[in-house]
């Protein structure tokens, strides 16, 4: 690593609604760390992808939460895959592939403790380790089974179902014998949706969407599984079976918005007695490894797929790939890449 100096990404004015490009990040240049400022159990990490989540836009906020806002000035957090290229942890060498929450940044100083090893499962992929098999894969599992507590011939609805969460969590209700109505954005996500196996998959731009909604649950909906948030919320109230599952795992609808709604359909909750469930995957961090075993097992035999988008260039992208998010730019996993992988990279893992 020849270069004097590195990038990171930090914030630089929080955001009232939309982020900002040009205005609520900031570049700065940073002298190159090497071997000798680590202490010990420390490793030095160079970024190859970064991960972009919806909840990426709450911890901009200066509000109470359950992980304190990134401060101003501070590095854009963020999981990341990375390759380590100095270490003084015995856990971790040179030329090692891992994760961690190494934030919008070439390289970084990271603790050992808080770096883990990446593995490629049976037909896997290197970025696996930030969607299906990363908290996203995770949120998914958790979410729909300890949540939503799914059971054989369950009616599920799966909002923002063409993500990297709502995806799976559709392929996970179908494993477990559920019918699956899916609901994204656009055609194209539409299609995927039912080669995933979902049931049926609607369109929510579409201008009937609403009476094509409730044509779709004509049965009453079992478990909702919500990324959303917004109307599409309050339609699912409408629809909803007495004591049925609600799984608050988002709302993106609301995120940029400078004066957030709630549901207008609340006494449908009481009239119906339907149990509604915000939940954080960090809740459920003493069975990662199970779950990562089942998800590995699931994705080794084709019982699941994935889709990823990843956004080339480099830091200087990311800005403005985490808004399109919120414009519902990405089928599954949205990535950027921070810097190309070497070739052959899968087979030294």
């Amino acid at each position: 690593m020849a270069q004097s100096t590195y990038t990171s990404v930090v914030l630089a004015k929080r955001p009232a609604a939309e982020i900002v490009p040009g205005e609520t990040f900031a570049k700065k240049e940073n002298p190159m760390p090497s071997e000798k400022d680590l202490k010990d159990d420390q490793v030095l990490i160079e970024n190859l992808y970064l991960s972009l989540d919806p909840a990426m836009r709450g911890w901009l906020n200066d509000r109470r939460s359950y992980i304190p806002p990134v401060q101003i000035g501070e590095i854009m957090r963020g999981m990341a895959i990375g390759r380590v290229v100095a270490s003084k942890s015995p856990k971790h060498k040179v030329g090692d592939y891992v994760t961690a929450t190494s934030g919008w940044t070439e390289v970084a100083i990271v603790p050992a403790k808080e770096v883990t090893p990446l593995e490629v499962s049976a037909n896997g992929k290197v970025t696996d380790a930030l969607g299906v098999l990363g908290l996203t894969g995770l949120t998914a599992y958790f979410g729909i089974l300890e949540i939503g507590q799914i059971k054989e011939g369950d009616f599920v609805v799966v909002s923002g179902a063409a993500g990297a969460t709502g995806s799976v969590v559709c392929q996970i209700a179908k494993l477990k014998g559920a019918k699956v109505l899916g609901l994204a954005g656009t055609d194209d996500k539409v299609q995927w949706l039912k080669e995933l196996g979902c049931d049926a998959a609607l369109n929510y731009k579409d201008p009937e969407f609403a009476s094509k909604f409730r044509e779709s649950t004509k049965d009453l909906i079992d478990v909702f599984f919500d990324n959303v948030g917004g109307d599409i919320l309050d339609l699912a109230l409408s629809r909803a079976k007495p004591f049925s599952r609600f799984v608050m795992c988002g709302a993106i609808s609301q995120y940029n918005s400078a004066a957030p709604v709630g549901p207008k359909n609340f006494a449908m909750i009481i009239s119906m007695r339907i149990k509604l469930q915000g939940f954080i995957v960090f809740d459920f961090a003493a069975k990662y490894a199970e779950a990562r075993k089942e998800l590995s097992q699931w994705l080794a035999e084709g019982k699941i797929q994935r889709k990823e988008t990843i956004i080339k260039g480099g830091l200087n992208a990311a800005e403005q790939a985490l808004l399109d998010l919120y414009k519902g730019v990405n089928t599954g996993k949205l990535l950027v890449e921070v810097k190309p992988e070497e070739s052959g990279v899968g087979s030294r893992l």
